[in-house]
């Protein structure tokens, strides 16, 4: 079995998100970056099919030569090789982003790799599309499950679960296939000293894509407004337990 593990560079979701003055990019001198958290549970759902039935694992991800940080952090987990696709580093929509994971495919089916899943993660912590794996599967004329939270394979095909608000819903779905998955499906591993060391070692496969001017075009970044919140203080000690008494009585709890 072979699993492509899709992954993306984004800001440490904890962080304080700042923009530059002119509002086209994020402000990253004093930002972390990390795996996009569904992403995370991706990359180790990976790691546990081919500790299951065997084979080999890949990740993959489109962004700065930075974003090779990202890849090392799955590759200490277990992943085996990576590709970088490399770009100058500005916002690549999710049409072209999708083409250029795409080509990256279809150049390593070329090379005689082909694979039995293409992971994805539901939606990324940034821009939150919930589009690169439906349209790698549309262009790949290959089946697309979304949102599972529940994977299992055999004798050439996957059940997967998702939860939805009426409860579970479970599909068969044939190999090949494209899967996004949720936090969730699994409690990701933390990397290992000894994984951290090969990782280190481990070549990353550095692709420049081709830039697709056909989709959306950024005009400049929005931080959205922060909620106002307001602190009113009872009391202190004995003399505030009447105050608390009656306003847990005007919010109905007694």
């Amino acid at each position: 079995m072979n699993v492509l593990t899709c992954i993306k560079r984004v800001p440490a979701t904890a962080g304080q998100i700042t923009l530059t003055p002119d509002g086209q990019e994020i402000d990253t001198r004093y930002l972390g970056f990390t795996i996009s958290p569904h992403e995370e549970c991706a990359v180790e759902e990976a790691v546990r099919l081919i500790e299951k039935h065997g084979g080999t694992t890949t990740v993959l991800t489109l962004g700065p030569e930075a974003a090779t940080d990202q890849l090392r952090d799955a590759m200490a987990l277990g992943i085996e090789r990576a590709i970088l696709l490399e770009t100058d580093g500005r916002e690549w929509d999710p049409i072209a982003t999708a083409s250029a994971i795409v080509e990256a495919i279809e150049a390593e089916r070329a090379a005689g790799r082909a694979y039995d899943i293409l992971m994805f993660g539901n939606e990324s912590a940034d821009s939150a599309g919930y589009q690169i794996g439906v349209r790698v599967a549309h262009a790949l004329d290959l089946p697309c499950v979304t949102g599972i939270k529940g994977l299992e394979v055999a004798g050439g095909g996957a059940t997967v679960r998702r939860q939805t608000e009426s409860g579970w819903e479970t599909a068969a779905v044939a190999l090949p296939a494209v899967l996004t998955v949720k936090e969730g499906i699994n409690l990701p591993r933390y990397p290992s000293l000894p994984g951290r060391l090969k990782a280190k070692k481990k070549e990353i496969k550095t692709l420049q894509p081709a830039w697709h001017d056909h989709g959306l075009r950024m005009i400049r970044l929005h931080l959205p407004a922060e909620q106002e919140k307001t602190v009113q203080i009872l009391g202190a000690g004995p003399d505030a337990a009447p105050k608390v008494v009656e306003l847990l009585r005007q919010l109905g709890i007694v």
